[in-house]
């Protein structure tokens, strides 16, 4: 029973903190919503020892904020052009929210929210929930051109629109599924490694040892690509809302 409760998917597990009970609704605080909270704490400390003695030679802090700040700015410009501009704090805020999220998760004894699907889901629900109704109050009922570009042959029309307004819905899906994917993928193997190096010999845990710090490094680098995808994508979304075709 120790094994198995100390297995590859019991750091995924949700353990309540401070047990809240409202009404028959189970509102716990969670180790999941605290490391949410420790996310946008980072966030904020990070920006505010950044800027708080800004100096025209920046220091490393200030380095480090201004360059982020510049490529997500950079990201929502390129794919969404300068309309996209006025939905930046909220690029920028996802950005950050996931990319804390990830690299939190990945110290000792920590716990990695955006491995749960459910937070991912509804982050990519209220995304695409978010860009539906911009895409309608831009554009009225000509929003609907998306599935369907001006000039399409009418045969063509008919095996293009289902598969446009397919590939429309299931947006969320695969927003939430890549960063779920990707971050329980990475997390399980890297326990699986580490339980190696416990149950060998010292010797022979050398191999072990030295894949768990590649696959570490790997894991770092995949934290950071899935919070730019996650944001990219967003930022395509939003295009395809403001500007349509």
């Amino acid at each position: 029973m120790a094994a198995e409760s100390h297995g590859p998917m019991h750091q995924f597990e949700i353990q309540r903190l401070i047990p809240l009970d409202v009404a028959g609704y189970d509102i716990s605080f969670t180790n999941s919503a605290a490391f949410m909270t420790l996310a946008v704490l980072a966030t904020f400390a990070l920006f505010w020892v950044a800027t708080r003695h800004r100096t025209m030679v920046p220091s490393r802090w200030q380095s480090i904020a201004e360059l982020t700040y510049e490529f997500v700015g950079g990201m929502v410009k390129d794919n969404v052009g300068h309309q996209g501009m006025a939905y930046f704090p909220f690029i920028f805020t996802l950005f950050m929210f996931i990319l804390l999220g990830n690299f939190l998760g990945l110290l000792p004894y920590a716990f990695t929210f955006t491995s749960h699907i459910v937070v991912n889901a509804t982050l990519a629900l209220f995304i695409f929930i978010a860009v539906t109704v911009i895409g309608f109050a831009r554009h009225g009922l000509h929003y609907f051109s998306l599935f369907l570009p001006p000039g399409t042959p009418l045969p063509v029309a008919f095996i293009l629109v289902p598969i446009e307004i397919m590939s429309y819905f299931i947006r969320p899906v695969s927003l939430s599924l890549r960063l779920f994917a990707n971050m329980l993928a990475g997390h399980v193997l890297l326990k699986v490694l580490a339980g190696f190096i416990i149950t060998l010999p010292v010797w022979a845990g050398v191999v072990p040892f030295a894949a768990v710090f590649g696959v570490t490094f790997l894991e770092l680098m995949v934290a950071a690509i899935q919070a730019y995808v996650f944001a990219l994508l967003t930022c395509i979304y939003l295009n395809d809302a403001i500007n349509l075709h």
